[in-house]
């Protein structure tokens, strides 16, 4: 079977950046399940997986406007020191979530002093070109379910149980 959209495909993969910093794997562990052809990955990557079968490895560089974009100069933020609530640990690099019009919202401490505090709205990973080494394990198609929701459901998450099962999971002091 090879990846299409609507199929559940699982992945193993290593990412770095250009320096080959290792900034994401799970080489070795759990592979990554996602639902092609909705979006649960980076665009890049999709694109790069797409007609591929299960067992195939390859190495692909996936550029920023294929991933997570540019840095926009325009997603820096500077705020009050005081805005901020006592439990945030300003240090550069640590992460603050506040809710905005749209939802939870995450900045990254860009910089700081006494008074204001920069925080940026940019993933991390904008402006990255990102190096993926990928191996495609499983590939099944989707439930309906799963392509309903645009996402993979947990494993068992369908289980069909007839009714004289049923009637037992219902009545746990039957023997």
């Amino acid at each position: 079977m090879n990846i299409s959209k609507d199929k559940v495909v699982f992945i193993h993969y290593t990412l770095r950046d250009d320096e080959g910093q290792v900034l994401d794997s799970n080489a070795g562990g759990e592979a990554l399940p996602y639902l092609h052809g909705h979006g649960n990955i980076i665009a890049g990557l999709e694109r790069a997986l797409e007609g591929r079968a299960s067992g195939e490895r390859f190495e692909l560089a996936v550029e920023p406007a294929e991933a997570y974009g540019e840095r926009d100069p325009g997603g820096l933020l500077e705020v009050p020191r005081g805005a901020l609530s006592e439990e945030v640990e300003v240090e550069i690099g640590n992460l603050v979530q506040t809710m905005g019009p749209e939802g939870r919202m995450e900045f990254t401490i860009a910089g700081f002093d006494d008074d204001i505090v920069i925080l940026d709205g940019n993933h991390p990973l904008a402006g990255v070109t990102l190096h993926f080494e990928v191996e495609v394990g499983a590939i099944r198609d989707a439930h309906p379910d799963e392509i309903k929701h645009h996402r993979v459901h947990p494993a068992g998450h369908h289980l069909m149980v007839s009714d004289s099962s049923f009637d037992e999971l219902a009545d746990p002091s039957r023997d």
